[in-house]
Order: C-alpha cells, then structure tokens, then sequence
C-alpha cells in the first residue's frame, strides 16, 4: 500500500508499505477520509530530518475490512463504518478506563506521529479504540470529528457554553471554524478572530456574528465595546498565539471562564489582575474520550450540521505535498486526503 511521510523542513513523501495486519485485537480499517489537522503542521514543520517516519495523519475514517482473531462479533464487523479515536493507552488505567487513552498513565501511542496513521490505504488500530460512524454522516465528517471538529465540541463542553452567552473564538483555523460553527448551533453569539481574510470569510459562513482582524483593532477593547463593557461570558483560543491567548484572557468578563486548545508556545499573564481580582477560570482541554467522540457525532448528525462545508479543499495521496504547502498558508479552511478515491 501507499502512505505519506512527513520528513521535515516542509517535505513530504509517499512510500510504499506492507499492507497492515490484524493482531489478535486489532482490526484493519480501509481509509475513506483522512483529515487534515493544524497539529500536523508542527510535525511538518520540524527543521531536521526525520529518520524512520511514521505514516502520517490522525483523523481517521475508513470502513472495517479485516477482524483480529480475538474481536467479537459485538466490537466490530466486517463493512462497519467507524472513526477512530486515535490514541492507545495501556487499556487497564483510569483513563484508559474511561476512554482517555491519551492521557494513559503508562504512556500512549499517538497515530500519525509514533505509530502509523491514516494517509494510507490501510490503518492496523486496536478494536477498543472505533468509534461508530453515524450512518447519516459522511467519511469526511468522520474525519474531522476524529480530531477538529470533536476537540472543538469537548472544548464547549469544558466550557459549559450556554445558549445566551457570548463566546470569542481566537484562530479560524480547522478547530476554530468547528468551534464557531458548533457554537452558534447551540445558541450562542459568537466573536469571531483571525488574521487572515480568507478565514474571517469562512466563519462568517459558519455563522459567527461578529468577525474581527486582530490586527486591525484593539481586540481587548472591541470585544468590551460589543458587549456592553463587560467581556464576554467564555472565550477560547486556538491559534497558540501568546499574544492571542493573553487577549483570550483579558476578553473574559468577571467570572467567566476561557480556555485554551492549541498546542505549544507560551503566555504572559499579570496574574492579579488579569485572574484573581476578576475570578477568571483559565483551562486547558485536550482533545476528547472515546465518549466525547461518539456524542459529537450524535449531537451533529442529530442537528443536521453541514460539516463537510469546514472542508475547502479535497486531495488524493499522491497530492499530499501540494496539499501541505497550501495547509502551510493557514488561510485555508480545513483539507482532506481520500486514499482510496471518493
């Protein structure tokens, strides 16, 4: 089979691999729809030479074509449409137990960074980590509730957004766009911030009420003047930005809480101010459980949310470094590799 390699310094490859085989708890997924994450940018973007890659994406959804020997009839089925949460953990932990296998206390296999992702083919994943695919759903909307899109609704979910807040949303990228689209389904008026033009656009498209270029105004300010000097109820930064993620801070109003999603970098706080004299909540979330996957699938085919509108552009494996030079610009929506052909 085919996979894409990301081998450094913005460079990609398609090599040639083994098919995949099932171990006695594993099945073999045939790969539908492969997303794109921001997160893949951080691999790709590493400025030395990769040695022994692994295949590379982490937004798995494909089709069950091969069953592991010791996988029961209940777990999964030959033709099952699923999504994979894309971590394995020791199984037997805590949060393991609970669907938290990245945050397994033995350490987890990441797929798509330490272990064979999803722009290939085919993908060997462990049957306890399938999430079932909606069948009113499609395999790209799968893929991007694999990661974006689902992160974006645990991140709501640790926020408790309620339908007559206001919430900003710092960064339009993938995560960014599904949090501004999820959160206007669920009621809320949404601020909308991202540097490039292209992507203030496409939030207008998922509904944001309000978009701003940061660059062009006092962010803090503004967000103060559009609600009635106070701050808005939640805020939540996905660009990693430490500028951003101050302003995140500094936007919320009194008792409000922000929280935080991209990966990396730093921030800068005055702690009194900015945290304690305004009894601000300031948190982190990472990703979602096995759980959190499946409710957001539900929750969207449920409400019937356009999804697949997040996705801009469509590539085949053999597209995979023009794919990533144009991901690169990030102001674009959010890309997707089908392996197989549509």
């Amino acid at each position: 089979m085919k996979g894409v390699v990301f081998l450094g310094n913005r460079k990609t490859e398609l090599r040639d691999f083994p098919d995949p085989t099932p171990g006695p708890r594993d099945v073999i997924l045939e790969i539908k729809a492969s997303g794109m994450c921001g997160s893949d940018l951080h691999v790709y973007r590493t400025p030395k030479e990769r040695e022994n890659p692994n295949i590379a994406g982490h937004e798995p959804c494909g089709v069950v074509v091969e069953i592991g020997s010791g996988v029961s009839d209940k777990e999964a089925r030959i033709g099952q449409r699923v999504m994979d949460h894309h971590y394995e953990g020791c199984g037997v932990c805590r949060h393991c137990a609970s669907g938290w296998g990245q945050m397994c206390l033995e350490g987890a296999v990441v797929y798509g960074a330490v272990g064979d992702g999803a722009h290939a083919n085919y993908m060997r994943v462990p049957v306890s980590t399938l999430v079932p695919l909606p069948d009113e759903l499609s395999f790209q909307s799968g893929a991007a509730i694999s990661c974006g899109t689902g992160t974006a609704f645990g991140a709501l979910r640790r926020l408790g957004l309620k339908g007559d807040e206001t919430l900003v949303v710092f960064g339009q990228g993938p995560v960014g766009l599904s949090a501004t689209q999820l959160a206007t389904v669920m009621g809320a008026r949404v601020i909308a911030l991202d540097i490039s033009a292209e992507r203030r656009v496409l939030a207008q498209q998922m509904g944001a009420d309000v978009v701003l270029d940061p660059l062009a105004v006092d962010v803090v300010a503004t967000v103060h003047d559009l609600t009635h000097g106070e701050g808005a109820d939640k805020t939540l930064d996905t660009s990693s930005n430490p500028e951003a993620r101050a302003q995140a801070v500094r936007c919320t109003r009194a008792w409000g809480s922000c929280c935080y999603v991209g990966e990396g970098g730093d921030v800068s706080l005055n702690v009194s101010p900015d945290l304690i004299r305004r009894q601000i909540t300031l948190m982190g979330s990472w990703t979602f459980s096995t759980v959190g996957q499946a409710d957001c699938a539900r929750f969207v085919a449920d409400r019937q949310i356009d999804v697949d509108s997040l996705f801009t552009d469509r590539w085949t494996l053999a597209q995979a470094e023009q794919a990533y030079q144009l991901f690169d610009q990030q102001q674009c929506g959010k890309g997707v590799i089908f392996p197989n052909g549509e």
